[in-house]
């Protein structure tokens, strides 16, 4: 059994980037920008009722301040700001997730602050302590073995363990930055094999060709990769024609 997840309502204002739409009909849990690195307040409410209607998981997808570089440049922000923004996003996403009869079911950091919290122990307990003030004892989904697992079990808080369907590993299990060499897997068909992959508990190839295996209660496929959509509906019908069940983890 392993859940599917994608990043959605990735837009602002009249400007769109992810088919939520589309993405809802396949995946079981959605990591919702909740403003910080896209999203608005209309989308979000639109993303969270389609969510609702459709049986699929909320997710908080929280970020650094960064509309401009769609959260994806690291940024040194005090400990005490990032809790309070993290908490910030989580509570603008419940207002609307409650409204559309569901709820905030886990928080996922994204880009920069997702790999920032693979190794800066400090940061990752902001983001944590950001999750405490929302008020809830959410799960933190992320990297196995992360910096931001090791706060969230410390702090009392369960943890999920996520692979990428279509990102590159290196030898260590961390992801390969994006823009270096393997960082975005675009072949279709790679990433089909590389799912059923991680969610039949078997390795798959490093970056430098090396055997890996990933541990995963979750598998991601980016909400901005080319023709998500399409990816995300035929990586749920081969895990289910593989005998796997794709059900939400929350």
């Amino acid at each position: 059994m392993i859940d599917l997840n994608a990043d959605l309502g990735e837009g602002f204002g009249r400007w769109r980037l992810t088919d939520d739409d589309a993405l809802l009909t396949s995946v079981t849990s959605a990591n919702v920008a909740c403003g910080f690195h896209a999203g608005d307040p209309l989308t979000m409410r639109r993303v969270c009722e389609r969510a609702a209607a459709d049986g699929v998981r909320i997710g908080a997808q929280v970020s650094y301040r960064d509309l401009a570089g769609f959260g994806r440049r690291s940024m040194d922000v005090p400990a005490a700001e990032l809790a309070a923004e993290v908490a910030y996003q989580i509570g603008a996403l419940e207002i609307f997730a409650r409204a559309a009869g569901a709820g905030v079911a886990y928080v996922k950091p994204h880009g920069a602050l997702y790999n920032r919290c693979v190794r800066d122990s400090v940061q990752a307990a902001a983001v944590v302590e950001g999750v405490r003030t929302a008020g809830a004892a959410l799960p933190v989904l992320g990297l196995p073995g992360s910096e931001l697992h090791g706060a969230a079990t410390a702090a009392g808080l369960p943890v999920i363990d996520e692979a990428f369907a279509d990102r590159g590993y290196r030898p260590d299990g961390t992801l390969v930055p994006r823009g270096e060499t393997g960082a975005v897997i675009t072949d279709p068909e790679q990433v089909l094999a590389r799912s059923l992959a991680i969610a039949a508990g078997k390795d798959v190839t490093a970056v430098d060709g090396t055997p890996l295996r990933l541990s995963a209660r979750s598998l991601c496929v980016h909400g901005d990769t080319p023709d998500a959509a399409s990816l995300a509906r035929r990586i749920r019908e081969e895990l289910s024609g593989a005998g796997i069940t794709v059900r939400a983890f929350a």
